[in-house]
C-alpha cells in the first residue's frame, strides 16, 4: 500500500513499527540526508498524556515512506530544524499542537495561536534589528481591500528591508477539530471550504482518502472529470495571480485582459457544475456532474477563444521594458535557498526545483495523460510570472487533450448526471491513510487516521502555504520596501490555508 506513483498512500498502524522519540527524529534526519524530503510531520494525542507523531517522506523516484513515534507531551527532541532547515515549520507545528519540544530549534514561535490567542498574539516575540537608523513598519493584519488578515513586521535601513517576520492566527477556525465532529460523509463541504480558491484541490484529496479507506472504486471517466476540474481551477488562479501582478504595476492591459479571462474559465467551471470555483462538484465516490457532449463543445469553444486571447495578452507583458524593468531581479529565491528551506509547488519551481506532485504521485490519471514538469532558474517575480503564464498553457492544452478522449462525453441521455456516485462503505479500521493533491499553490495533504472501530480519530489538513509563507519572508532580504506587494502577489499564497 504504500508503493510509489499513487497519490494516495494507506498503511495498517498496528503493522507501523512505533518508535520512541530520539530514534524517530535520527531515522527522519538520515532520510533527509539520503535526498527525501518531508512531505508533512505532524502529532496527535494518544490518551491524556501522550502523543503519536507522524512523519511522511517522500524519495526523489516518488515513493512514500511513513514514520512513527509515542512520546510523553512534555518529552523533547534535537530540532532537526538546526540541521535541515526545511522543517523548521512542521516542528513549530509539532511543539504547539502537541507539546513536544524540537529543542535548539533557532525559530520556535507559534505557528497560528490555536490556544489563548487574544491574551498571546500581542505578545510574539518579533525578531528585532538594532541600530541608530534601523526602523520597524508594521502592515496589517487589517488591509486594503478584501485581503486576508495577517502580520507583516519590516525591519529596514532606509528603504531596504533587512528582514520580514511574518505572524499569523487572526482566523484560526479549528478545522481540523471540526472535522472530527461532523458526520463523515457531510465533510465534503467544509473541506472544499478550508481555502476556498482551492476548492477541488482539497475536494479531490477528501474523496481519493475515503474512497482508499472504503475500498470504493472510481471510474476512469470520474478520474478525468476531476482532473479538468482540477487544472481549471488551477488556471483560474494563475490567473487571478496575473492580474493582480499586472494591476500593481500598473500594466493595466494586463490587469484587465487577464481579468477578463479568469471571468471566462470560471464561468465556464460554474456551466460545468453550477460554481464557479467547483463547489459541490466532487463527492466521495464520483462526481455530482460529468462531462457530456453538450458541455464539452462548450468548454473546447471556451479554451480555444481562450488560448488566443491569452498568447497575445502574454506576449504584451513579457515584451513590455516597464514589466522586465519592475519583475526581473525582484524578489529572487535562489536555487539553494528554495531547497533548503523546502519550498513546493510553483514557489520552488520558479527556483529551478524540479518537483510536482503531478509527476512524482501521478496515480493513474496523471500516468495516463502526463503534463509536462515545468520550472524556471531565476526565481525571481519574473519567473514566478512566467512559470504561471506556462502552466496555465500546459493545464489548457491538457484539457483539450482530455476532452478529445472518446470515452470521456457520458450518455447523452436526460439523467446522464444520476449515476455519477458509488455509495461509500464502512472505512478501513485501525488504518492511516495520506491523500496528496497538487493544487495551483502546490501540495494539498491530507491525512485521516481510524480506530479499531472504524471512526475517523484524526484528520490532518496541510496547505502549501504553511511551507512557502518562509519563502517570502527571503524573498524581501535586501528589497526594497516598495517591492513587497509584488513580491506578496508574485507567491499568492493563503492565510486561511495557514491559519486553518
Amino acid at each position: 500500500m504504500m508503493g510509489p506513483n499513487k497519490p494516495v498512500v494507506m498503511a495498517v498502524t498496528n503493522e507501523l513499527t512505533i518508535m520512541g522519540l530520539d530514534d524517530w527524529v535520527g531515522q527522519i534526519g538520515l532520510r533527509i540526508a539520503a535526498g527525501e524530503r518531508v512531505l508533512t510531520l505532524f502529532g496527535r494525542a494518544d490518551g491524556n498524556n501522550h502523543v503519536i507523531a507522524t512523519a511522511v517522506l517522500q524519495a526523489t523516484h516518488g515513493r512514500l515512506a511513513i514514520l512513527r513515534a509515542r512520546a510523553l507531551r512534555t518529552d523533547s527532541f534535537d530540532a532537526l530544524t538546526t540541521r535541515y532547515p526545511s522543517v523548521q515549520m512542521f516542528e513549530r507545528e509539532l511543539w504547539e499542537q502537541t507539546g513536544l519540544t524540537p529543542v535548539g530549534h533557532p525559530w520556535l514561535k507559534p505557528v497560528r495561536y490555536e490556544a489563548d490567542r487574544q491574551q498571546t498574539m500581542h505578545a510574539h516575540p518579533f525578531f528585532s534589528v538594532r541600530g541608530e537608523e534601523i526602523h520597524e513598519v508594521g502592515v496589517g493584519p487589517i488591509h486594503a481591500s478584501v485581503i486576508e488578515p495577517g502580520h507583516f513586521r519590516f525591519m529596514c535601513h532606509g528603504e531596504q528591508v533587512h528582514h520580514l517576520e511574518l505572524q499569523f492566527g487572526y482566523q484560526h477556525r479549528g478545522v481540523e477539530a471540526l472535522l472530527l465532529k461532523r458526520p463523515l460523509l457531510s465533510l465534503s463541504s467544509t473541506v472544499e471550504s478550508i481555502a476556498g480558491d482551492s476548492s477541488i484541490a482539497y475536494a479531490w484529496s477528501h474523496c481519493a482518502a475515503l474512497e482508499a479507506l472504503s475500498d470504493t472504486q472510481v471510474s476512469m471517466t470520474t478520474e478525468r472529470v476531476r482532473g479538468i476540474a482540477l487544472e481549471l481551477e488551477r488556471v483560474a488562479m494563475h490567473l487571478s495571480t496575473l492580474t493582480g501582478l499586472a494591476t500593481d504595476i500598473a500594466f493595466l492591459q494586463g490587469g484587465a485582459t487577464y481579468g477578463r479571462l479568469r471571468t471566462a474559465i470560471i464561468n465556464a467551471t460554474m456551466r460545468l457544475c453550477g460554481s464557479r470555483f467547483g463547489r459541490g462538484w466532487l463527492r466521495p465516490g464520483g462526481v455530482r456532474f460529468g462531462i457530456d457532449t453538450k458541455r464539452r463543445n462548450d468548454l473546447l469553444v471556451t479554451l480555444a477563444d481562450f488560448s488566443r486571447d491569452m498568447a497575445e495578452i502574454n506576449d504584451l507583458m513579457l515584451t513590455s521594458h516597464s514589466v522586465q524593468s519592475r519583475l526581473k531581479g525582484i524578489g529572487t529565491v535562489s536555487h539553494q535557498a528554495a531547497a533548503d528551506i523546502g519550498l513546493v509547488g510553483l514557489s520552488a519551481r520558479a527556483s529551478g526545483v524540479a518537483i510536482d506532485m503531478r509527476s512524482s504521485l501521478p496515480g493513474r490519471l496523471y500516468e495516463s495523460h502526463p503534463l509536462a514538469l515545468l520550472t524556471e532558474e531565476t526565481g525571481d517575480c519574473w519567473a514566478r510570472m512566467q512559470l504561471r503564464m506556462w502552466e496555465v498553457e500546459e493545464s489548457v492544452h491538457w484539457v483539450t487533450h482530455l476532452l478529445d478522449t472518446p470515452d470521456l462525453p457520458l450518455d447523452d441521455g436526460e439523467d446522464s448526471d444520476d449515476d455519477l456516485l458509488t455509495a461509500i462503505g464502512p472505512l478501513w479500521h485501525d488504518t492511516l491513510c495520506i491523500s496528496i493533491r497538487e493544487g495551483f499553490r502546490g501540495p494539498v495533504v491530507q491525512a485521516l487516521e481510524t480506530r479499531a472501530d472504524g471512526q475517523l480519530v484524526h484528520y490532518k489538513v496541510q496547505d502549501p502555504s504553511l511551507v512557502n509563507w518562509f519563502g517570502l519572508t527571503l524573498a524581501m532580504r535586501d528589497s526594497e520596501i516598495s517591492d513587497f506587494p509584488i513580491c506578496n502577489k508574485s507567491f499568492d499564497l493563503s492565510y486561511c490555508g495557514n491559519d486553518l
